[in-house]
């Protein structure tokens, strides 16, 4: 995992600052996270890692699935990949990217566990409080698991607020057996 993160940094950085000049952060992101999620395709993934086919091969097989998502520049980026052996890399390129364009963009995603679904109001007001505990703008995505019993679980990059009923018993229940 860590190996993954160091070899596709240089691509990260190379393609953030491109995406930054170019003005086209939101266009590069969404190249990206297509391109990562064709790669990631077993289909896809067992083409490209054929060793009949060259670099050039691979690289047109995939701009070719790709189609209309691919200006000229991410039909570059793909070719390079390819000649360097490192199209496996784009789903951890992507990911890295769009961690790289949120911190540009000051704003951060964070997921939201809950026992039971959130009104819109709820999530509007907790988006805002967490918006001003970190400094950033909040998106918030919510899931639902009954096994929390109620209260809310943030999650975010590395941060984890646990407000939940069951890590609350929890804690109670190791301070009674201490």
């Amino acid at each position: 995992m860590a190996e993954l993160n160091t070899v596709a940094r240089p691509y990260t950085k190379a393609a953030f600052e491109h995406a930054v000049a170019a003005g086209s952060l939101d266009q590069w992101a969404n190249m990206l996270s297509v391109s990562a999620t064709v790669v990631a395709d077993a289909t896809v993934a067992q083409v490209l890692s054929s060793a009949a086919l060259t670099s050039e091969q691979k690289a047109a097989t995939l701009v070719e699935v790709l189609g209309d998502e691919l200006d000229q520049s991410g039909k570059n980026f793909i070719a390079l990949l390819a000649e360097n052996g490192r199209l496996a890399l784009l789903p951890e390129i992507a990911t890295q990217f769009k961690k790289l364009k949120a911190a540009q963009e000051a704003s951060i995603e964070v997921d939201l566990t809950t026992a039971f679904e959130m009104a819109d109001e709820q999530q509007q007001k907790l988006a805002k409080a967490l918006s001003t505990k970190l400094g950033r703008d909040v998106q918030v995505t919510t899931q639902v698991d009954k096994s929390i019993l109620g209260g809310v679980i943030v999650r975010t990059d590395d941060l984890v607020i646990d407000g939940s009923v069951r890590a609350r018993l929890a804690k109670l229940a190791e301070a009674m057996n201490s």
